[in-house]
């Protein structure tokens, strides 16, 4: 039952995110989003874990320490900030987060949507993206300024103004000169 239930969230959030991206002219993005979702490497770890109500790569993470389905999926896929993580040219050694091409940082904002409204079903509210990401505390975020100006600007709007102004406001503002 785990592997059926599994394979169904995953798959329900491929097509929601897919929709999403359909919706702001992000076409290729929609149609490839989490593939590594699929592979052995994350699946397993996915049908092992599975709750239905959160990530199981987080039940992963409690029960061994990390997660080695995330460190796969997050290495695979551009629209998670992690994946843009390196280190700085200065020679200090400290990680740092990188600038992230804004039509990554929208499909990282279609993604939260899609997995709010996966696990909170339909309790989910417009407000749920931006209160996941605030309760992640901030600060321990390692990403770029830019990068994290620009999600927590579409974050915001989202919970203020609603789904259909911000994803109007995505394809008329945020995506007309693409990087």
């Amino acid at each position: 039952m785990k592997v059926v239930g599994h394979f169904c969230t995953i798959t329900r959030h491929k097509i929601l995110v897919m929709k999403e991206c359909f919706r702001v002219g992000l076409y290729r993005q929609g149609l490839l989003h989490d593939l590594s979702k699929y592979s052995w490497t994350e699946f397993r770890v996915g049908c092992k874990y599975y709750q239905g109500d959160r990530s199981p790569n987080n039940a992963e993470r409690e029960e061994t320490g990390l997660s080695l389905a995330w460190l796969h999926h997050k290495g695979r896929n551009k629209h998670h900030y992690e994946y843009w993580i390196d280190y700085g040219i200065d020679g200090s050694k400290k990680l740092i987060g990188m600038k992230m091409p804004v039509k990554y940082v929208v499909e990282m904002f279609l993604d939260r949507i899609a997995a709010c409204k996966i696990y909170r079903g339909w309790k989910y509210q417009d407000k749920d993206p931006l209160d996941y990401f605030l309760k992640g505390g901030t600060e321990g975020y390692v990403m770029h300024s830019e990068t994290r100006k620009l999600l927590e600007t579409l974050l915001y709007m989202l919970a203020e103004k609603g789904e259909a102004e911000t994803f109007a406001y995505i394809r008329r503002e945020v995506l007309k000169n693409r990087q």
